[in-house]
């Protein structure tokens, strides 16, 4: 793990971070699932959509943008290149873009229906 995604930060703020991020560059359906409870291998889930290949890779650049310029970057980041689910993990929160498409076919909201909806508290 890199030093900087285990500065201290507090993660409900790294949260807001991203929801307006995401917002910013119009992401729809936006879900942020606190796995806390439900999971081992992170905190929170922020699920979004973006309307197109082009708007998904927009969307997941101001989120590593908006969280590099506190100092933290991703741990690791998939799905760049094909840009249909691109999946940006910072260890205590991983982010998900998606297209409607294969956001619809993989439904994580689904596998991860025990996860409480945090959404409206971060807006």
């Amino acid at each position: 793990m890199s030093a900087t995604a285990t500065q201290p930060r507090d993660i409900r703020q790294k949260l807001r971070d991203v929801v307006s991020a995401a917002d910013d560059r119009k992401a729809t359906d936006l879900k942020v699932l606190s796995l806390g409870e439900v999971s081992d291998f992170t905190d929170y889930f922020i699920v979004c959509s973006g309307r197109s290949d082009r708007q998904v890779q927009g969307i997941a650049e101001g989120i590593q943008s908006a969280l590099q310029q506190l100092g933290v970057r991703p741990l690791h980041v998939e799905g760049t290149r094909a840009a249909s689910w691109i999946l940006l993990d910072y260890g205590e929160l991983v982010v998900h873009v998606f297209d409607p498409d294969t956001r619809s076919y993989y439904g994580l909201e689904r596998l991860w229906g025990d996860a409480p909806d945090v959404t409206e508290e971060l807006r």
